[in-house]
């Protein structure tokens, strides 16, 4: 399919199901072919790998979750 850049800014979603069902689109610009639309190779999105940050963070305080004492609550807000 050859399309003028005019006339591909009104019809991109037809475009990408064009190009999603096999065909190849070229975009011209006064005649000149300018750009090609394909296919990624990768259709979907890639699962999430569990585990990749394993090692790399470190825990500073294992009781991080624990409330703090008045002491501590004071000495951070002198910090200000």
């Amino acid at each position: 399919m050859k399309i003028s850049v005019a006339d591909a800014k009104n019809r991109l979603p037809e475009l990408i199901k064009a190009v999603e069902d096999g065909e190849s689109v070229t975009i011209y610009r006064h005649g000149t072919p300018v750009v090609d639309i394909v296919r990624t190779t990768k259709a979907g999105r890639e699962k999430p790998k569990f585990g990749t940050l394993k090692g790399k963070v470190t825990l500073l305080d294992p009781n991080w979750w624990k409330p703090m004492t008045d002491e501590e609550v004071e000495a951070l807000l002198d910090g200000r």
